[in-house]
């Protein structure tokens, strides 16, 4: 009788998650009898009695030293509240995020505010799910003009390539400056025609990241779509 699996562990449908009349089904998840049942591909969470699983897909599941790009959706006296595509919350605190000393009660829009995107850097993944996130190292800033977009982040290794040359070709080609997150955000910036190829291109790769002879196939459309 209990728990059948470990908190965070990842389940797939019809995996026994706990035994007994102890724990209470929620989200994700299902009882057959007394057994829960997982009844969609997640993470597990049991808190308290309650057996409920986080989706995986299309969300990002956070690891220490991953470097994503996030939007700020509140601002606390403490830091900025960062959504990164993911079940977790992140956080970034003022003194990973400003070189200067910030006085409490200080406005702390005037350095990033609602709806900024910034790549940033996990440094911490608390066991309350809970993200800190720097912005102290190379290439990690407050993000200008330029599109967002949203990738599946499993297929960003594919994105990138080996060694960034997938990514590389692509910047290359449009004249774009670009950067992938692996939470799945990306931020295109060039001419307006040169943007909507690049990211074309990105989702081309996105979506026939399975296929053998990709790297030929985007040269190709890379080629054919190059503004003259």
């Amino acid at each position: 009788m209990g728990l059948s699996v470990k908190d965070k562990e990842i389940v797939v449908p019809g995996e026994e998650l706990a035994q007994g009349m102890d724990y209470l089904p929620s989200y994700g998840t299902f009882r057959d009898g007394e057994t829960i049942v997982a009844g969609r591909l997640g993470m597990v969470s049991a808190e308290s009695r309650i057996i409920k699983l986080i989706p995986l897909a299309g969300k990002y599941l956070p690891k220490t030293n991953d470097t994503i790009i996030g939007r700020v959706f509140d601002v606390t006296m403490s830091g900025w509240m960062i959504d990164i595509n993911s079940a977790y919350s992140a956080m970034l605190g003022v003194k990973d995020a400003v070189p200067e000393f910030v006085a409490r009660g200080t406005d702390l829009t005037k350095y990033f505010s609602f709806g900024d995107y910034l790549v940033t850097r996990i440094i911490n993944v608390t066991s309350k799910n809970f993200v800190d996130l720097t912005l102290k190292g190379p290439g990690l800033k407050k993000l200008g003009e330029g599109r967002i977009i949203h990738v599946s982040p499993h297929k960003v290794p594919r994105i990138i390539g080996k060694q960034g040359s997938m990514i590389s070709m692509i910047k290359d080609s449009t004249n774009c400056r670009i950067v992938i997150g692996q939470n799945g955000i990306g931020w295109v910036q060039g001419e307006p025609e040169d943007e909507l190829v690049a990211i074309q291109a990105i989702r081309k790769v996105e979506d026939e990241s399975h296929t053998s002879g990709l790297t030929e196939r985007i040269k190709e459309f890379l080629d054919r779509n190059k503004r003259q």
